[in-house]
């Protein structure tokens, strides 16, 4: 049996970061060979795999795969740094189709501790979708993540809450250790130049001046996330949200960060697919960039050539049959027409911006009518309920 989505069109062939919705339905499943997939995972109250779950102010969601190594320790710092802020908690262990003994010390886990939630599905679906199944059943009103390996120390957890409880204008919170107080101990060189470099590139592109884009220590306000539709399956789920929530208007913070490197455990870093993915965003996300920097340089390459005729020409050495003059033009016009595509992606740009912040709009007064009725439903039963009583 096949299911039913909505068709897209999509702006962005990375991760459908830029999407929009028609009124049309197509049978996905079979699709180009593809098994059924989840394409949205929602973040609402009510589907929690079936269990019942008291309210909690905190969800720490923790996506792991094959993380037996850090287990159960890295659950036990994170409540651990939690309890003293004195607010209920609970953490959502995500198990991604481990291969090794992550499911089986959670299961046992779970048995001694009342605050933790593991999530178990397979076969291996990535961090994005890890992360939308934690986000989907979590029940905090504030909902933080971190890595499974302490590459984030989890003190950065409890700075985060007390940031949000202080700042009641930011939405949401990054830790970043590439901002003014933030620090990296035992990173590989390697891998910290490149990450380095990509931020710096990911926040020239995007709006709002965040250092570390591409980090997963970060904590939410619930409402933040229900007004997102993602859909990553992979790393990059943490630039599409920081790039959908400031185009929907929501604020973020940064806050000084620790990154320190992997101590147990193998690194799940893949170098090629994280510089592709950083660059394509990069593209889509300010695509004056791209087609600006290289109509620039068409465009001074004419001109350089234009000067070099006009040289020719006063020192009487010009030569009309050379093709120097026809390369000068198309240098310029070309220049100039993909200079005029930045502009085009740019105000596409725009407009997607503007819809996500329709959409927030669009949820939040949705949000608001069904608690509404809600309420009006509550207050017919009530005085129904006392008249059955003295009846």
């Amino acid at each position: 049996m096949r299911d039913s989505l909505p068709v897209r069109a999509v702006f962005s062939n990375v991760v459908g970061y830029f999407t929009i919705r028609a009124d049309k339905t197509v049978m996905w499943g079979d699709h180009c060979g593809q098994p059924h997939r989840e394409r949205h995972i929602r973040v609402a109250h009510g589907q929690r795999q079936g269990r019942k779950r008291p309210a909690v102010e905190i969800s720490v969601v923790v996506p792991m795969f094959n993380e037996a190594d850090n287990l159960p320790g890295v659950l036990l710092n994170i409540a651990h740094e939690l309890r003293p802020l004195g607010r209920s908690f609970e953490i959502i262990a995500v198990d991604d189709g481990s291969s090794d003994d992550t499911a089986a010390i959670l299961r046992e886990a779970q048995t001694l501790h009342s605050w933790l939630y593991p999530v178990f599905y397979g076969p291996n679906r990535g961090r994005g979708y890890a992360q939308r199944r934690g986000f989907a059943e979590a029940v905090g009103r504030v909902i933080l993540t971190i890595d499974a390996d302490l590459s984030y120390h989890p003190r950065h957890l409890a700075e985060m809450v007390q940031l949000l409880d202080s700042h009641p204008d930011v939405d949401f919170v990054v830790g970043s250790p590439y901002m003014d107080g933030g620090s990296t101990a035992a990173v590989p060189a390697g891998r910290l130049a490149i990450s380095k470099l990509g931020n710096w590139i990911l926040g020239m592109a995007m709006p709002g001046g965040i250092k570390t884009v591409t980090g997963i220590l970060r904590g939410y306000r619930r409402e933040v996330l229900e007004s997102l539709d993602l859909e990553s399956e992979g790393k990059e789920i943490n630039l599409e949200i920081v790039s959908k929530a400031v185009a929907a208007g929501f604020r973020a913070q940064e806050m000084p960060a620790v990154l320190r490197g992997r101590r147990k455990g193998k690194s799940k870093f893949l170098l090629k697919a994280t510089i592709v993915s950083h660059l394509l965003f990069s593209f889509f996300e300010r695509p004056a960039l791209f087609f600006g920097a290289i109509g620039a340089a068409l465009f001074a390459l004419g001109l350089l050539g234009g000067g070099h005729l006009i040289y020719l020409w006063q020192s009487g050495n010009l030569n009309p049959d050379r093709p120097l003059m026809t390369l000068v033009v198309i240098l310029l016009v070309a220049g100039l027409q993909i200079s005029l595509f930045g502009f085009l992606g740019t105000q596409l740009v725009r407009i997607h911006r503007e819809l996500f912040r329709i959409q927030r709009e669009n949820k939040q007064l949705a949000l608001r009518i069904a608690q509404k009725a809600d309420f009006s439903a509550k207050e017919l039963t009530t005085p129904l309920s006392r008249h059955q009583t003295t009846s």
